[in-house]
């Protein structure tokens, strides 16, 4: 099992401060994503959710959430994916993302990543990981991919 994975199991335990400490601690490990203060709500193999609070810190001159913050929910949310999901004999890196903004992010945002389990037995390197956000409402205001390099980890000789 990933570490990542481990330190979700037991942090999303913890009664009332669980998801925060997995979240602060995920932000930590990659400092950028801890601008957007995500909060995990949901990590499993092939998905991974957090929300994106609605803040003047990552509001556009609209008064709504900036797009580049939405970017950023989303990858972060397909990294965690990405390390709770792969075998433990490759290894990937993000080589591309294609995103649509479909509609204003007027509140909170849960950033959504998916993949399929046959993704990650392909011996095809390029995996596509469908991305999106969504309003309190319902209504999705940014999807896409982003697309990783997957590759067996190099062998020490």
């Amino acid at each position: 099992m990933s570490r990542v994975l481990t330190l979700w199991q037991k942090t999303s335990a913890l009664p009332v401060v669980g998801t925060r400490v997995f979240s602060f601690a995920f932000g930590q490990q990659a400092p950028y994503f801890a601008t957007i203060r995500p909060r995990f709500t949901e990590l499993r193999p092939n998905h991974a959710e957090l929300v994106i609070p609605k803040r003047r810190r990552v509001h556009n001159h609209l008064g709504t959430v900036h797009a580049i913050a939405l970017c950023n929910g989303l990858e972060a949310a397909m990294g965690a994916l990405a390390e709770v999901t792969i075998p433990a004999d490759k290894r990937w890196i993000p080589k591309g993302m294609e995103v649509s903004y479909t509609a204003k992010a007027t509140s909170d945002i849960t950033c959504i990543a998916e993949t399929d389990p046959q993704q990650w037995a392909s011996d095809d390197p390029d995996l596509p990981v469908r991305v999106r956000g969504v309003r309190d409402d319902g209504t999705v205001v940014i999807e896409g991919v982003i697309r990783l390099w997957v590759t067996p980890k190099k062998t020490k000789a």
